[in-house]
C-alpha cells in the first residue's frame, strides 16, 4: 500500500507532494473522496492516536465552536470521519509507515524515506 491523502486546494499538499517521485502511489483527495472508517483505522494502528491526526487549524474548529482541549480520542475519531477538513495534511501512508502533516521534521522524514 502507498497512499497520499491530500487536499487539491493546498498549496503546501502541492509543494511537499511536488517534491517526491508518486508516480506508484495512490492519490486521494480528500474533498472528492473523503476518508473512509477503515483508512483511518490503518491510520490509528500507525499512529496510536486519533488527535495526531486531527489538524487543530481546521475552520471547522471556530465554525462549530468545538474545545479542542475537551475532545476524548473517540472525539477526535468522529471529527475526522465527519469532515474531510480535519485530517492534518498531507498524510503518506505505506504498509510500514505512515506521515502526518506538514511539520518540518515529518517533511525530513519523509524526504529520508524516499532518498532526497
Amino acid at each position: 500500500m502507498k497512499k497520499v491523502f491530500y487536499l487539491n486546494t493546498c498549496g503546501t499538499c502541492k509543494k511537499i507532494m511536488a517534491e517526491f517521485d508518486l508516480k506508484d502511489w495512490e492519490l486521494r483527495e480528500i474533498k472528492k473522496a473523503p476518508v473512509t472508517k477503515e483508512e483511518l483505522a490503518e491510520m490509528y494502528e500507525k499512529t496510536k492516536s486519533y488527535e495526531a491526526l486531527f489538524s487543530k487549524k481546521s475552520t471547522q474548529i471556530k465554525q462549530r465552536e468545538i474545545d479542542v482541549k475537551s475532545l476524548s480520542e473517540n472525539g477526535f475519531k468522529d471529527l475526522l470521519l465527519d469532515h474531510y477538513s480535519f485530517l492534518k495534511r498531507p498524510v503518506f501512508i505505506t504498509d510500514d509507515s505512515i506521515f502526518v502533516g506538514n511539520e518540518k521534521k515529518n517533511v525530513e522524514a519523509l524526504r529520508e524515506f524516499f532518498g532526497v
